[in-house]
C-alpha cells in the first residue's frame, strides 16, 4: 500500500445530532447504533470512490481516538486536567481525561463490535486502530489517585500493556490485516519546551523515552507475521485543527526506530514545526515510513508536485520501496472533527491516491 490513512474521519452532522440525541435519552442504543451502521456504510462508499486501498470505519462509534479504552476498561476516573493548545483558538482549555484511579481490568473487548462490522462490510483490506500504552504512561497516572492501587508507574503500565495485546492479539485472530496503535504523547519528549518541563520537575526525557518505548514494544512484541501490518501513528495532538507539541524526531529516532517491533511508522510532516526528514535515516530495513505530507488541519490542497518532491527528499534516508504517502493524521480525532467540510476530506483523500499512483506507478 503507498496510500494510506491515519483511521478517523468527519462524523456526518445527521450522526453528531444522534449522538446527542443519545446523551439525552431521546434516543435508544439501537437507534444510535443503527445511525452508526448507516454513516459506516457511507464512508466505505466514499473511500472505495477515492480508491484508497486500506479503509477505516472512520472510527465514527467512537467519542474520540482513545474512548475505547475508558469503555471497555474498569479502573477509570474522570479528572480535570488543563491542555495548552496551539492553532485556531488555542490557548489553555480545560479538559476531563481519564486517569488510572482503580485497578485495570476489561470488561470486554475494546473493538470487537468495530472489527465485526467491518469484516462484513468493507470487502478488502481494513485497519483498526487502538491506542498505544505509552499514552497511559503519559497520562494515566495522577499523584493522590493512581498510586492509590498502583505502587509504581511501571506496575500501572504493565496492566494497560496486557489488555492492549490481548487486543491486538485477538483483532489478529479476526483476521484484520492492518492494527494500528495510536501514539500521541510521545509529543512530550519531542517538543523542546515540554522536554524543559520535564527537566524541571525532576524527569529525564532520555529515560521517559525509552519507557514509553518499552511499554509499546511489549504490546506487540513477536507479534508480526505475514499478511499482517502492525503500525505506530505517532502525531503531536489534533483536535479542531489544533496541535499540543512541536518538533522533529530527533529525541526519540534512535530509540523508537530501531526498538519497536512493527512494520511501519505513519509520522507528521505536513509542516515545519516537524522537522526534517534526516531522522528516517534511523529507520532500519525492512521497517516502512508513512509520510503524512498532506494536513487534516486545513481545507486548501497540496499541490502534487510538492508532495512529490518531499517524497524525493525523504528518499535520500528511506529507500522509495519502503515509504507511502498519507494524511497527517486522522480528520476527526475527537467527534467534532477538524476545521474542513466533508468535500475537503475526500479530495485530501483522493490526492494521497493521485499522488501515490503517480510516484509508485
Amino acid at each position: 500500500m503507498r496510500a494510506d490513512q491515519v483511521g478517523s474521519l468527519l462524523r456526518p452532522a445527521s450522526l453528531l445530532l444522534a449522538r446527542q440525541a443519545f446523551r439525552d435519552g431521546i434516543l435508544t442504543r439501537e437507534a444510535l447504533t443503527a445511525e452508526e451502521d448507516a454513516a459506516i456504510l457511507q464512508v466505505l462508499e466514499g473511500q472505495r470512490r477515492v480508491g484508497i486501498p486500506i479503509l477505516t470505519d472512520g472510527e465514527l462509534r467512537r467519542a474520540s481516538w482513545a474512548t475505547d479504552m475508558g469503555e471497555a476498561v474498569d479502573g477509570f476516573v474522570p479528572q480535570r486536567r488543563v491542555l495548552i493548545w496551539h492553532g485556531p483558538g488555542g490557548g489553555e482549555e480545560e479538559s476531563t481525561t481519564n486517569v488510572i484511579g482503580g485497578r485495570l481490568a476489561a470488561r470486554h473487548r475494546l473493538t470487537r463490535a468495530q472489527s465485526a462490522f467491518l469484516k462484513q462490510h468493507a470487502d478488502g483490506p481494513f485497519k483498526m486502530t487502538v491506542p498505544a500504552p505509552s499514552n497511559f504512561l503519559i497520562v494515566g497516572w495522577r499523584p493522590g489517585v493512581t498510586d492509590a492501587v498502583y505502587t509504581t508507574r511501571a506496575e500501572m503500565v504493565q496492566d494497560c500493556v496486557r489488555i492492549i495485546r490481548d487486543e491486538v492479539e485477538a483483532l489478529i485472530a479476526d483476521g484484520v490485516s492492518y492494527i494500528q496503535l495510536d501514539a500521541p504523547f510521545y509529543e512530550v519528549v519531542i517538543d523542546p519546551e515540554q522536554r524543559q518541563r520535564l527537566r524541571e520537575s525532576g524527569t529525564d526525557p532520555g529515560q521517559l523515552t525509552r519507557d514509553m518505548v518499552a511499554a509499546d514494544q511489549a504490546a506487540v512484541v513477536g507479534l508480526r507475521r505475514p499478511g499482517l501490518t502492525l503500525a505506530l501513528h505517532l502525531c503531536r495532538g489534533n483536535s479542531r485543527s489544533r496541535w499540543l507539541g512541536e518538533g522533529g524526531y530527533d529525541p526519540i529516532a534512535e530509540p523508537l526506530f530501531a526498538s519497536l517491533d512493527i512494520d511501519a511508522f505513519l509520522l507528521e510532516y505536513d509542516s515545519p514545526r516537524d522537522g526534517t526528514f534526516e531522522p528516517l535515516r534511523l529507520v532500519p530495513a525492512p521497517k516502512n515510513v508513512v509520510l503524512g505530507l498532506v494536513t487534516t488541519k486545513e481545507p486548501g490542497l497540496e499541490s502534487p508536485d510538492e508532495l512529490k518532491r518531499r517524497i524525493d527528499e525523504a528518499s535520500r534516508y528511506v529507500p522509495l520501496d519502503r515509504l507511502a504517502l498519507s494524511p497527517q493524521c486522522g480528520f476527526a480525532s475527537v467527534a467534532a472533527g477538524n476545521l474542513i467540510s466533508e468535500q475537503d476530506q475526500w479530495a485530501k483523500l483522493e490526492l494521497v491516491v493521485e499522488t501515490a499512483r503517480q510516484v509508485w506507478d
